[in-house]
């Protein structure tokens, strides 16, 4: 599942000055806008974003090429859209598109940048400046990270979100209960762990590359959105890339907005989102009001698509039937709702269950218990 990349800005001498592009009448709605990141946002009305994802150039400042061990070549990040003349120039770009986000942000909007070492201490200064006010810090642990190949530091496995709402008053959305149920009942921490994108998830081109180095998981932006945003708001990506905040509201039932000036870039995207399926409108439907060994949550299969929201799973002998839903709670035909465990125990007028077994999904025709889904999402995350 994927986010955002980012957008290439091609050695950046100073704050970008682009003149605004035509006001549109109307929000352009579900659709990419080819150019500079900082022109378009000038060009949207004040005030008219739910949320804004943002993952900007990291300015890297790595030195030469990068070989593995065995001397083969490593694909890290060497284009020109992540390099600036000076931290200077980085800096003051960073605050030219922080501070046109921060006017286009509806007053109990949010804003979520992810940067790496090399850039969210900056990121964040120029945050709190333009009058953000900053909510939480993320961690996103990266379960399988690339190795740091010299041996000269410690292996780099974690990237930096920061979430903060447009002031210190707003009255943002978050749905804490969402993000409990899909977290097995127990409150959500700040510390995030998925693996990095890969599989038949990242994008290659015809000759097998990856069309974008760093395109991200889409279970994180699945969180993400699930987290701060409601059905049919506005989310904004300021630097879309191969457009994985695009497909990943497009399931969710958010209305999306990108900004990308490579085309290569712009073409992927389209195809993607052309070929991303909403979900059904009672699977979008989410909670608003006993941890298992191995730890892994249920929400964890329905972020990365092993059992996705929408899915019907039902107990071993087909008493009951229930769906999947986006924050990894289960809806009976009876109208009961509740995480995988507090269903399977409710329906069997049970004090407790163990809804890793009780629950079972069709496997190929034959019932299968969603314990076997969890067991081949942990062989496949933690190689």
């Amino acid at each position: 599942m994927g986010v955002i990349e980012k957008t290439r800005v091609r050695r950046v001498k100073a704050a970008p000055s682009a003149p605004a592009a035509a006001a549109p009448a109307v929000l352009p709605l579900d659709e990419i806008l080819m150019g500079d990141c900082i022109a378009h946002m000038r060009a949207l009305p004040a005030k008219s974003i739910d949320m804004i994802f943002a993952d900007p150039p990291y300015n890297l400042q790595l030195g030469g090429e990068l070989f593995r061990p065995d001397g083969s070549h490593v694909d890290a990040v060497t284009d020109d859209w992540d390099k600036f003349d000076s931290l200077k120039h980085y800096d003051a770009f960073t605050r030219a598109w922080l501070a046109e986000a921060h006017r286009i942000l509806k007053d109990d909007g949010t804003i979520w940048v992810i940067g790496s070492y090399h850039n969210i201490f900056r990121v964040g200064v120029a945050v709190q400046d333009l009058g953000y006010w900053i909510l939480n810090d993320i961690v996103w642990r990266k379960n399988n990270p690339m190795p740091n190949f010299r041996g000269t530091r410690f292996t780099n496995a974690h990237e930096t979100l920061i979430w903060a709402s447009k002031g210190e008053k707003a009255k943002y959305t978050f749905n804490y209960r969402s993000m409990k149920t899909l977290n097995d009942e127990l409150q959500m921490r700040s510390d995030w762990e998925f693996p990095i994108c890969g599989g038949q998830e990242r994008l290659k081109d015809a000759e097998g590359h990856k069309v974008h180095p760093t395109q991200k998981p889409e279970a994180l932006l699945y969180r993400i959105l699930l987290a701060c945003t409601k059905p049919g708001d506005v989310v904004l990506d300021p630097f879309f890339g191969t457009g994985t905040t695009g497909a990943v509201a497009k399931r969710l039932g958010r209305r999306w907005i990108g900004v990308e000036r490579e085309a290569d870039y712009v073409a992927a995207a389209r195809t993607r989102i052309a070929a991303a399926l909403p979900l059904d409108e009672s699977a979008l439907t989410t909670m608003q009001s006993p941890r298992q060994q191995p730890k892994v949550a249920f929400g964890a299969l329905v972020e990365n698509a092993y059992l996705p929201a929408g899915s019907i799973v039902t107990d071993a002998k087909r008493r009951w039937r229930a769906t999947v839903r986006a924050d990894g709670s289960l809806a009976s035909e009876c109208g009961t709702i509740g995480s995988i465990h507090k269903l399977g125990a409710t329906l069997q007028n049970a004090p407790a269950c163990n809804g890793w077994t009780f629950w079972h999904y069709d496997a190929g025709g034959a019932l299968a218990p969603i314990d076997t889904l969890r067991q081949t999402y942990l062989l496949a995350t933690q190689v």
